[in-house]
């Protein structure tokens, strides 16, 4: 029969507890949210909202094609112009999603004959780009320079480092000046996602590596996601024009795909622009953060502590960690569930994220809530 692997497949994962189910959610949810990526608490603030709403109004509902063809609007320029200059890049290219834009960040800066060290923790669409590149990859220990270091050394020719700067499992922030140190040593290149730092990390926000020193290096490319701290959908690549321009010109993802809906984009150009006017929200989410993480750990939980604004709370198994989960849900608390194979270590959490929103009550209300379904 057609497809009957896919049978023994789902038997396995039920076996295994690691089946995964789409639970749409009402707009209205009573339920406290610490599962979303909304860390600035703003995807419904108004003038985000209206961003997008005046965007669909003057673009339309979609835009209409690839990039390179109609898919650009003078909003999508206007997107990377005050992205780049926000984050200190010297230019920007917006996707359709983070995702995108890391496959084809990797991608493009990968070509056959060159070297690809990947960070053991990185995120499945970085691991993807390494696959799909036509360099050879080298995976190395998670967040260890000198792994980076030997790894390059076996190398003669092109080389990219490659690897998350906030990892999204335990939130635990990569080593960026050490890696970019060993990068320089060796003339590779290094590119980093920071999904999980614009926004929270650097000054007023302005990601992981503007708060080292790493913004605008030559040598530095950096992939953002615009629906985490900004509110939105989207990615975008920022780097030196010259490597844009080489992205504008191979990256398949961005040649073949459709561009931005606009009103992502609206969305997004106006939560950048409130984050510039209200830069407070940066350290106000590494702060709740950091409170979530003392009252869990002292409750007792195993919690690890946060470099940004992603905690983790270690469960015994994967399917302590769904009833778990499915608990705090029926006692109102949304919270995220990792399992294998998302967890690149094997251990299962719940993983929880603090938005610069929220007030000591709805923390109060988390850790009890936490700390009275735990296994």
């Amino acid at each position: 029969m057609a497809f009957g692997w896919i049978d023994e497949q789902a038997r396995a994962r039920r076996r295994a507890g690691l089946v995964r189910t789409l639970r749409p959610r009402p707009a209205d949810s009573p339920l406290l949210d610490l599962a979303s990526n909304d860390y600035l608490g703003l995807s419904r603030h108004p003038e985000v909202t209206e961003g997008a709403a005046a965007a669909a109004r003057t673009w339309g509902g979609g835009s209409t094609g690839s990039r390179l063809v109609t898919g650009t609007t003078e909003l999508h320029t206007e997107l990377e112009r005050e992205l780049a200059e926000f984050c200190g890049f010297e230019a920007a290219l917006v996707f359709s999603s983070g995702y995108a834009a890391n496959l084809a960040a990797v991608t493009a800066l990968a070509p056959h004959g060159s070297l690809i060290v990947s960070d053991a923790g990185n995120h499945a669409s970085l691991i993807d780009g390494c696959r799909l590149a036509r360099g050879t990859t080298q995976v190395v220990a998670h967040a260890d320079p000198d792994a980076v270091h030997k790894a390059l050394g076996t190398h003669d020719g092109p080389a990219v480092a490659v690897s998350d700067t906030v990892f999204s499992v335990d939130g635990d922030a990569a080593p960026l000046a050490g890696l970019a140190a060993v990068c320089r040593e060796h003339g590779a290149g290094l590119v980093v996602d920071d999904a999980h730092g614009l926004g929270v990390l650097g000054n007023g926000g302005r990601g992981a590596p503007d708060a080292v020193g790493l913004a605008g290096a030559e040598d530095v490319v950096v992939t953002v996601t615009l629906s985490k701290s900004l509110g939105s959908q989207g990615g975008a690549v920022l780097g030196p024009a010259r490597v844009i321009d080489h992205l504008v010109n191979s990256a398949r993802t961005f040649i073949f795909d459709t561009g931005l809906a606009p009103a992502a984009a609206g969305a997004a150009l106006a939560a950048l622009r409130l984050l510039r006017r209200e830069p407070e929200r940066a350290p106000r989410a590494r702060a709740v953060a950091a409170e979530l993480h003392g009252r869990l750990t002292a409750a007792g939980l195993e919690a690890v502590r946060p470099d940004a604004a992603v905690v983790s709370v270690r469960a015994p198994s994967p399917e302590e960690a769904v009833r778990w989960a499915a608990d705090c849900r029926s006692a109102g608390l949304a919270v995220g569930c990792f399992r294998p194979p998302s967890v690149p270590d094997g251990v299962s959490r719940l993983r929880l994220t603090a938005r610069a929103d929220l007030s000591g009550a709805e923390l109060d209300r988390a850790v009890r809530v936490i700390g009275e379904t735990r296994p």
